[in-house]
C-alpha cells in the first residue's frame, strides 16, 4: 500500500515539474519568440527614398513604403500605431499606419525638416524647419498643422521637455536655442550657446538641457527654469550623439575623434569619466534597467556593450561594415543594428550578446524606428 502510494507522489511531483519548467521556459522565451506579437522595425533609406518595414518574428522584410525624398527622422508615436518622419528635401512630414503598413498623409511644414518629437500623449508633433527658420505643431489625429512660430536661422531640431511643457529648438547659425511654450508656441526665451547648436537632452525633471556643438568640442548647459546658460562644457573630443540615464543622473557621449565615451555627471556639470571605446564610435543605446549601453563603432564594423555602472567594455559584437543607429526592442530582447556601409540590419540577441541574423534594407538606410503591438 505503502510503495503504490509512494509511486503516486513520485508521479504527481514528476508532472508538476515538467509543469513548473514548462511555464518558466514560457516566461523567459524572449518576446520576439511568443505567438501573437507584432514586432516591426522601420528603417528609412536615403538612397531609394523608401521606408523599409521589417517582422522582427519572422525575421523577414515584409513592405517598402515608397515615402518623400530623403526620408529620415523616423519615429514611432507613443500612443497612435503609426509611424512618422520628414522628407527633408521636400520639406513634408509624412505618416505611415502601422498595421497596414502604407503611407496614409503628408504635411507640408517648411523647407529642410530633419527631425520629429512628439507629446508624451502621442496627441501632438513637432517638427523645426531648417530653411524656413520656424517650428511647427501638428494635430497628431487630424494630421494638421495647428501652430507656427519664428525661431532662430537655421534650426536644427525641436525637441520637448518631458513634462511636455516647454519646447526647445536649437538655431546653428545664431548659436542660441529658444525656449518655447509647447501648448502655445509662445516665445519664453532665447539663449546663447556654444556655436552651432544640434542635438538636445533635457532632464527628467525638465530643470536643465545639454545641447551639442557642432563646431566646438563643447556641451552648453541651459538652465530651463531661468532661460539662461549654466557653462559651455569642454569635452576631450567632438560630440556625436547625447544619452541620459534614465534617472538622469549621467550623460552618454560617443566620441568619434577620441575613439571613446565621455561620461558627464549632470549635477555638477562636469565630465566624470572616459572609456575608451573602438575605433569610431557614434551612436548607441541604453537597456531599460540602465545596466547595459551599446555603443556602434562605425569604422570596426562592430557594437560594443559597456557595463555601464561599473564602467566596464565587454567583447565587440561584429554586426556588419558600418553599423550606426542602434536600438532595443521593448523589453530588450533583441538589439537591432542600421549598417549603412551594407544595406541591410543586424539582429542581436541582447542576453547572449549573439548574432541571430542580417536583413535586408533599401539603399543607404539612415534612421530607424521600432513599433510592437
Amino acid at each position: 500500500m505503502n510503495r503504490h502510494i509512494n509511486y503516486r507522489v513520485i508521479l504527481l511531483v514528476v508532472l508538476l515539474g515538467a509543469f513548473a519548467i514548462r511555464e518558466v521556459a514560457l516566461e523567459l522565451r524572449p518576446s520576439f519568440l511568443r505567438p501573437g506579437v507584432h514586432l516591426y522595425a522601420y528603417v528609412a533609406n536615403t538612397g531609394d527614398n523608401t521606408l523599409t518595414a521589417i517582422d522582427l518574428v519572422k525575421l523577414a522584410p515584409i513592405a517598402t513604403i515608397p515615402v518623400d525624398i530623403t526620408p529620415t527622422g523616423v519615429r514611432a508615436n507613443p500612443t497612435r500605431k503609426e509611424i512618422w518622419g520628414v522628407s527633408t528635401a521636400a520639406g513634408l512630414a509624412w505618416v505611415v499606419d502601422a498595421r497596414a503598413n502604407r503611407l496614409v498623409a503628408r504635411i507640408p511644414v517648411g523647407a529642410a525638416p530633419y527631425a520629429i518629437d512628439f507629446s508624451p500623449d502621442g496627441t501632438r508633433a513637432y517638427v523645426a524647419a531648417s530653411d524656413s527658420n520656424s517650428v511647427v505643431a501638428i494635430d497628431c489625429a487630424h494630421r494638421q498643422v495647428i501652430a507656427r512660430a519664428r525661431t532662430g536661422r537655421k534650426p536644427w531640431i525641436a525637441r520637448l521637455s518631458p513634462d511636455g511643457r516647454l519646447l526647445l529648438v536649437s538655431n546653428r547659425e545664431d548659436s542660441t536655442v529658444s525656449i518655447f511654450d509647447a501648448a502655445t508656441l509662445a516665445l519664453r526665451a532665447v539663449v546663447p550657446v556654444a556655436s552651432s547648436p544640434e542635438q538636445i537632452a533635457i532632464l527628467p525633471d525638465g530643470s536643465k538641457a545639454f545641447v551639442t556643438s557642432s563646431e566646438r568640442d563643447e556641451v552648453s548647459v541651459v538652465d530651463l527654469k531661468h532661460g539662461a546658460l549654466l557653462t559651455n562644457l569642454a569635452l576631450d573630443g567632438a560630440p556625436d550623439e547625447l544619452l541620459l540615464k534614465p534617472d538622469g543622473g549621467e550623460l552618454y557621449i560617443p566620441s568619434s575623434s577620441v575613439h571613446g565615451l565621455l561620461v558627464v555627471n549632470t549635477q555638477t556639470n562636469e565630465v566624470a569619466d572616459f572609456l575608451l571605446v573602438g575605433l569610431s564610435p557614434v551612436a548607441e543605446t541604453l537597456t531599460a534597467d540602465a545596466e547595459t549601453l551599446y555603443v556602434s563603432d562605425e569604422s570596426a564594423g562592430h557594437v560594443v556593450p559597456i557595463a555601464i555602472g561599473v564602467r566596464k567594455v565587454e567583447g565587440p559584437i561584429n554586426v556588419g561594415q558600418a553599423p550606426r543607429i542602434c536600438q532595443l526592442t521593448p523589453g530588450g530582447d533583441m538589439l537591432v543594428v542600421v549598417d549603412t556601409g551594407s544595406d541591410e540590419i543586424a539582429l542581436v540577441r541582447a542576453k547572449t550578446a549573439s548574432l541571430i541574423t542580417l536583413i535586408p534594407t533599401g539603399s543607404r538606410p539612415r534612421d530607424l524606428a521600432i513599433e510592437a503591438f
